[in-house]
């Protein structure tokens, strides 16, 4: 009997069952095997409204590397991370090594940079590998999604840290010298605001550290039936540390952000609509919600995602260099290796728990 299709968390029921097709046999060569329906593939590696372009299962490495080049339902997925990983790859490789600037590649005022650029290129190699890889098993296609939640957590923090020395310490929103007069006059509050700024500043990267622990242990949790909504959960708690950016907003609100820093309010609002725009796509998997089975191969809401969260990092890469360009014109105290590379590196094991302990319970490893 045909299976359902699969669409836990759309809220909605698929459409009639189609005839089922034989699957192609087991001694047949791979070259020969066709593309699978949403009928023919177990249900947890069934797709929202996707019925067509699937791979058969268990496939080899070999067998989903050479998938890349054939029309399936992964492979603009692949292509739509894996071209912004070379360019992003180009850029950081330019600001290194290829600037022709005084800093050396290991200097210390570099390190943040470090931090972010392994951020941006992990979570692109991940998503790459994730939906190459996807077919080889039922436990393996889990773990490596898991890779993905964690990594994108780990470009989260990294993008923290990135703002912690580069963009932070330049807003007046964080001057102490320029905040207690402005509370003085707008508010009529005589509160003096070292204190609160010097409790904020202390607390960034601990929070920022906590967060991504947290939301990579929700991502992973959303491959369960505990919840119902699992795009929209991932795509609330891939927005969460965006809120470590709160103070940018906040500056360009209550002071002249536009004509003081135009680089980072342009590029800045526009990674954000760059991002609402991906988080639509992700949650309301629009167009194929609309039309079941016609954007199976070229167009679907995960190709679309991809392509504005590449847009909206391209964006943040803007920013992020222009407060490199402004820090090292008269940077503060260095940052040091433990508040940074340290931090990204204890980082790295905690989300390795994490991921540990949700493969070695079983119904983490069976659900979408």
């Amino acid at each position: 009997m045909a299976r359902r299709l699969h669409t836990r968390g759309a809220g909605t029921k698929g459409p009639p069952d189609p005839p089922a097709k034989a699957a192609a046999s087991e001694d047949s060569p791979a070259s020969a095997k066709p593309l699978l329906r949403w009928d023919e593939v177990p249900d947890d590696f069934v797709e929202c409204f996707i019925l067509s372009g699937y791979r058969r299962l268990p496939c080899t490495a070999q067998e989903c590397l050479a998938s890349v080049l054939k029309p399936t339902n992964e492979t603009l997925n692949f292509w739509t991370h894996f071209i912004p990983l070379l360019l992003f790859l180009s850029k950081f490789g330019h600001l290194f090594f290829l600037s022709g600037g005084d800093v050396p590649f290991h200097h210390p005022w570099l390190l943040p940079l470090w931090c972010y650029a392994s951020g941006v290129l992990l979570t692109f190699a991940m998503s790459c590998t994730a939906h190459v890889f996807s077919c080889l098993s039922l436990r393996l296609r889990a773990a490596f999604f898991y890779l993905d939640y964690a990594s994108i957590s780990y470009y989260g923090f990294g993008s923290t840290v990135a703002y912690y020395y580069y963009l932070l310490p330049s807003l007046s929103l964080l001057d102490a010298r320029v905040m207690t007069p402005y509370v003085q006059q707008r508010l009529g509050w005589h509160v003096d605001c070292t204190r609160l700024i010097a409790l904020y500043r202390a607390l960034v990267l601990p929070v920022a550290f906590l967060l991504a622990v947290a939301c990579t242990v929700a991502c992973c949790k959303s491959r369960t039936d505990w919840c119902s909504y699992p795009f929209a959960l991932r795509t609330f708690v891939f927005i969460m540390p965006l809120s470590m950016a709160c103070p940018i907003m906040l500056e360009s609100w209550l002071f002249d952000l536009r004509g003081e820093n135009p680089t980072l309010f342009v590029h800045f609002y526009r990674r954000y609509f760059w991002l609402v725009v991906a988080a639509f796509f992700n949650v309301s998997k629009i167009p194929e919600r609309i039309q079941p089975g016609l954007f199976d191969i070229i167009g679907h809401s995960h190709q679309l995602f991809h392509i504005f969260t590449f847009l909206s990092i391209y964006d943040q890469v803007h920013y992020v260099e222009e407060g490199l360009r402004q820090f090292l014109k008269a940077p503060p105290a260095a940052p040091t290796f433990s508040g940074t590379v340290g931090y990204m590196l204890l980082l790295v094991v905690c989300l390795g728990l994490v991921i540990r302990k949700f493969l070695n319970h079983s119904e983490f490893c069976s659900k979408k």
